[in-house]
């Protein structure tokens, strides 16, 4: 659940910033359908269609979000180098292309295999720990 309502509020935050940016009929539907928030992984689809991206670059933009925002978590809360942070997200550039081509890959089989063609990979401990998380009194961040 804890995750669940973080990519709701991401995905309402996205939409705001989408909206005023890349004015979309598919943004104000979506919007619609859901007042209290879509997930942010799909407001980020429909945002990079609107915005005119195509597969590749809407992967890259999901992918460099998730190494990006570690990176910056490291610099403000341990007080790191920012340009060996930078540093490091350019020497996992290859790691990040390898996960974009396969994100891409699944993205086109589904259109002839359905969703049952996407991989199922799944991160229990990632959703234990962001439950806990939730729970605790003083939290670092949202999600």
């Amino acid at each position: 659940p804890a995750l669940r309502v973080a990519a709701r509020r991401l995905g309402r935050q996205l939409m705001r910033a989408a909206r005023a940016t890349w004015p979309d009929p598919e943004l104000d539907a979506l919007a619609r359908e859901f007042p209290k928030g879509a997930h942010q992984p799909v407001v980020l689809g429909l945002t990079a269609r609107a915005a005119g991206l195509g597969a590749f670059d809407a992967a890259y933009c999901a992918a460099y979000e998730s190494v990006s925002g570690s990176a910056s978590a490291v610099v403000r809360l341990l007080s790191l180098d920012p340009f060996e942070a930078t540093g490091v997200l350019a020497r996992v550039a290859p790691q990040v292309d390898l996960v974009v081509d396969r994100a891409v890959s699944a993205g086109e089989a589904v259109l002839t295999g359905g969703v049952d063609a996407l991989p199922s990979a799944s991160a229990p401990l990632l959703e234990i720990g962001a439950q806990a998380h939730a729970g605790w009194g003083v939290r670092l961040f949202a999600s």
